[in-house]
């Protein structure tokens, strides 16, 4: 009864029992199938999902490694394990990582390199001429790239080496010119022949590296200044630049008076050729005259022989009366001819010159 009326150990365990039994085994089976049938469902959807994220990613990422793009104004390499294995074209080009590696370099950037402004020594910028004369030159190197190739294996610090090579061309061409032209008027040729070499040195090496210009910024004497001990043994400080600029004046005053020389040589030359053109055309005039008065008196002896020839007695009487003529002709003399009858011919005392001269007056 006990066990009918489930009493704590009776029925009431019974049935507890069988309800628990099937209740409650059953409810935990169910329990258990359906929390144990879940569990394995849920962990096998998820762990897949997770692996093609992750793969996906992983292709996302290698694609982003491996794609790259070379704009017009950038060349493109690529390194088959670090070394040299093509040149990328422009647009979209595929570069398989980590197998290949792309490098990009930009070939339109300038680049510029500044020689003898921000020295590291006293020394920088200064230069020997071929007149042993210092000088302190500042300028500028433009430069980009033109082959990538060259650029990447041809030299380890371009900047460096663009600066090495450009110094050392500044001072063999300085070496080879006179301070005063750089000074004053050489600055362009002296870039343009820089830029040259610089450009010549660089292909020589294959670098890669294309020389827009040189900027000559400045050309200057050296601004030291120097101590001098005269033969008194006093010791004065002279500034370099104070010493050149005298230097300086002394040639422009000796350039002056040579062009006041060569100007009064000039004039003085120019006088002497004008009086030598003068003499001569005095003398072709002398000469012109003596050759047609000998013509003349040439042809007027020829006519005179001729009618001589033709009449000897009336051409030698004509010739006696003409020459008279002209010896006579201004002497103031009266000729009378002797009376034959032994008388005079004329009155002793009548002025005849007088009356001549009266006659010619009248």
């Amino acid at each position: 009864m006990a066990g009918n009326t489930g009493g704590p150990w009776g029925g009431g365990g019974n049935s507890g029992g069988n309800n628990g039994g099937s209740n409650g085994g059953g409810n935990r089976g169910d329990n258990g199938n359906n929390g144990g049938g879940r569990k394995p469902g849920n962990d096998g959807s998820q762990i897949p999902e997770i692996d093609e994220l992750g793969l996906l990613a992983a292709a996302v990422l290698w694609g982003m490694t491996s794609f790259y793009t070379v704009r017009p104004e950038q060349q493109s390499i690529e390194l088959f394990l670090g070394e040299f294995s093509g040149i990328g074209t422009e647009g979209l080009n595929f570069a398989p990582w980590p197998l290949v590696k792309a490098e990009v370099f930009d070939v339109t950037t300038n680049r510029t390199e500044t020689i003898g402004v921000a020295r590291t020594s006293g020394n920088d910028g200064l230069m020997l001429t071929t007149d042993e004369n210092i000088v302190d030159i500042d300028f500028e190197v433009v430069w980009n790239v033109k082959n990538a190739r060259d650029f990447k294996f041809s030299l380890r610090s371009p900047e460096s080496s663009v600066i090495a090579i450009s110094e050392a061309a500044m001072r063999e061409v300085i070496a080879e010119s006179e301070l005063a032209p750089i000074l004053n008027r050489d600055r362009a040729s002296v870039e343009v022949d820089v830029r040259e070499l610089i450009q010549l040195t660089l292909d020589n090496r294959q670098t890669g590296i294309n020389i827009l210009r040189v900027n000559v910024k400045k050309v200057d004497p050296p601004s030291q200044t120097v101590r001098m001990v005269d033969a008194n043994g006093n010791v004065t400080t002279v500034s370099v630049v104070d010493a050149f600029r005298d230097v300086q004046a002394a040639e422009q005053e000796r350039d002056r008076l040579e062009r006041q020389a060569d100007a009064y040589a000039n004039q003085k030359t120019a006088e002497a050729r004008g009086e030598s053109a003068q003499l001569l055309e005095a003398a072709e005039g002398y000469r012109a005259r003596v050759v047609n008065d000998a013509v003349g008196e040439a042809s007027r002896f020829l006519a005179v022989l001729n009618e001589y020839q033709a009449a000897p007695e009336v051409t030698r009487k004509r010739l006696h009366l003409e020459t008279m003529e002209k010896v006579l002709g201004d002497v103031d003399k009266i000729i009378l001819e002797n009376n034959t009858d032994g008388g005079q011919g004329v009155v002793p005392y009548l002025p005849l010159n007088e009356l001549r001269k009266n006659g010619g007056s009248n």
